[in-house]
């Protein structure tokens, strides 16, 4: 009898199988945080390095523009007075100031706004335009739980406020001012970005698009800087409206004068709120749906979207709406405070006087709302062109170039209904600011003073315009940054370099300090012609550039 005997074979080690892993809802969290961070390695530190150069050139301009506690108290009146009690916050401590209250007093408000800008950015980015861009999906078909990329971007965000509050907290020591006040101008920043990350988390969860999820937070974010201004001005230390508002708790814990706390604890509930609300929200949606529900629309379109022209009204319709609409209020109520501006002229300091025209005091300030509105229109001209990218991305641009358009007819509708939206926004703004100041003031010859200065500020506006059609013919990874950039050194130079003592060479970069300064000074032609000259160069080059370049690549 033969007994063979054979070698078990020896088998290769398999991977286990992903679908065996354990799973949860916040699988995967750690991965996708890096990955984020990975893409946002540019952005972020942009973010913050930006607010700390805010705090670098305050810690520096303000001793230069106050150097003595004389000088000082001669400047706090700008703040103190109700209008600059808009622009500012409630003005704690202006009674016996320090640079370190002038500085909240008069700033910090600014720092709010850029956290919770960057906050709505970041969110939106990293949720919604996930689920829209398809991305999300196919990051979800791996060991990825459900909660896991909405977990990643709040993580995300609390690292970079947790970041900017240590840089602003630190770089307000550097400036000499107290620690326990820098302590809770770095804890304000934090928490007001924290919160809009929450408010921006829930949003998301409602539209089904990454600009209406932005559109919903930075409606919010309109509504508290509203809320706010209003009960502010009502009297110094605000009024129970600025308790209404996320950017009034982060004012109303007044550092360097009360350094109170407590105000901060309704920033950290709102954020905790958001949050809870938003995962509750996510679950009961699906992937790329949002809960609001899409609008029917008409089941034959109109004759007009047939066309490149009536496609790009239709698409610009809804931020015109919400910007005109945001540019207007705003007019309407500063032209209604003219009359209170008028009976604090006595009271203003020298440097207040000259940047509203001293003795022309009632034709300054409307040249100052002016130059507010238009501020705000060069913001949404940077939005409004930012749709091509996006149309670019999503792939419906292709759509329409594959009909018989051409890439110029379909970007110059778009920038041309831009155009026009920008210039409607400014007319009549200027028409109903003017009526409101002539309304208190009962001088009619303001609102028509109102509407030439706005239109003479159009130019600068569709400069803005230009620039940012050049980038996105050419470079469209940077009309975002760059636009957006722009849009800050003109609210930078519009707002405080009279106040601050800005450079010229940096006051000149922005479009809206050539025009002259009507209606205190007469119509000069000749830089409104150069920069509608830029406008023009400006566009036909992006469109140039659009033609050489892929659509929805680089070139």
């Amino acid at each position: 009898m033969v007994t063979t005997t054979t070698r078990p074979r020896r088998t290769r080690a398999t991977a286990p199988d992903p679908d065996d892993r354990p799973t949860g809802p916040t699988t995967g969290t750690g991965t996708l945080v890096r990955l984020m961070l990975r893409r946002d390695r540019i952005k972020l530190p942009a973010w913050v390095g930006g607010l700390g150069l805010f705090m670098v050139y305050l810690g520096a301009a303000l001793p230069q523009l106050a150097p003595t506690e004389a000088d000082l108290a001669a400047v706090t009146p700008m703040v103190q007075q109700p209008v600059g009690r808009l622009f500012t916050g409630p003005a704690y401590g202006m009674e016996d100031p320090t640079h370190a209250s002038f500085f909240a007093a008069g700033y910090l408000l600014y720092l709010l706004l850029l956290a919770a800008l960057m906050n709505i950015m970041l969110v939106t980015r990293h949720t919604r335009l996930e689920e829209q861009s398809g991305r999300s999906e196919l990051v979800r078909a791996d060991v990825v739980g459900r909660q896991a990329p909405l977990t990643a971007a709040l993580v995300v965000a609390v690292v970079t406020n947790v970041l900017a509050a240590l840089v602003v907290g630190l770089l307000a020591l550097a400036n000499g001012y107290p620690a326990p006040g820098s302590a809770v101008v770095a804890a304000s920043v934090g928490l007001v970005g924290l919160a809009f990350a929450g408010i921006t988390a829930a949003t998301a969860q409602l539209s089904a698009h990454s600009r209406g999820a932005a559109g919903l937070a930075g409606l919010v974010l309109g509504a508290a800087f509203a809320l706010r201004a209003l009960g502010d001005m009502v009297a110094p230390g605000g009024s129970a409206l600025s308790w209404v508002s996320p950017l009034g708790w982060g004012a109303q814990a007044a550092p360097y004068v009360l350094d109170r706390w407590w105000p901060l604890l309704l920033l950290l509930v709102l954020a905790g709120g958001t949050v809870a609300l938003a995962y509750v929200l996510q679950g009961r949606r699906d992937l790329g749906a949002g809960l609001l529900p899409a609008r029917r629309g008409h089941e034959r379109g109109g004759a007009s979207l047939g066309s490149p022209w009536g496609l790009a009204l239709r698409l610009q319709r809804g931020p015109l709406l919400a910007w005109g609409a945001a540019v207007l209020f705003l007019g309407v109520i500063d032209g209604a405070f003219t009359q209170v501006m008028l009976d604090s002229a006595d009271a203003l300091p020298p440097e207040m006087q000259a940047m509203f025209g001293a003795e022309q005091m009632t034709l300054g300030y409307v040249a100052f709302l002016s130059v507010f509105s238009a501020m705000l229109t060069c913001a949404y001209v940077v939005y409004a062109v930012q749709s091509l990218r996006a149309e670019e991305a999503a792939g419906r641009a292709e759509l329409v170039l594959a009909t018989p358009t051409s890439r110029a007819a379909w970007a110059g509708s778009h920038l041309a209904v831009v155009a026009l939206g920008a210039t409607l926004i400014m007319v009549v703004t200027g028409v109903l600011t003017g009526a409101a100041a002539t309304a208190v003031t009962g001088d009619p010859s303001l609102t028509g003073d109102s509407t030439a200065a706005h239109l003479n500020l159009v130019p600068a506006v569709l400069a803005v315009l230009g620039l940012a059609a050049l980038l996105h013919g050419w470079l469209p990874g940077l009309l975002a940054p760059v636009g957006w950039a722009v849009v800050g050194l003109i609210v930078f130079t519009g707002t405080f370099a009279t106040l601050l003592d800005v450079p010229q060479a940096v006051v000149d970069l922005s479009p809206l300090s050539h025009p002259a300064q009507v209606p205190v000074q007469d119509v000069a032609l000749t830089p409104l012609l150069l920069l509608a000259g830029l406008t023009v160069v400006g566009v036909s080059l992006g469109l140039l550039g659009l033609r050489r370049r892929q659509v929805a690549g680089r070139s």
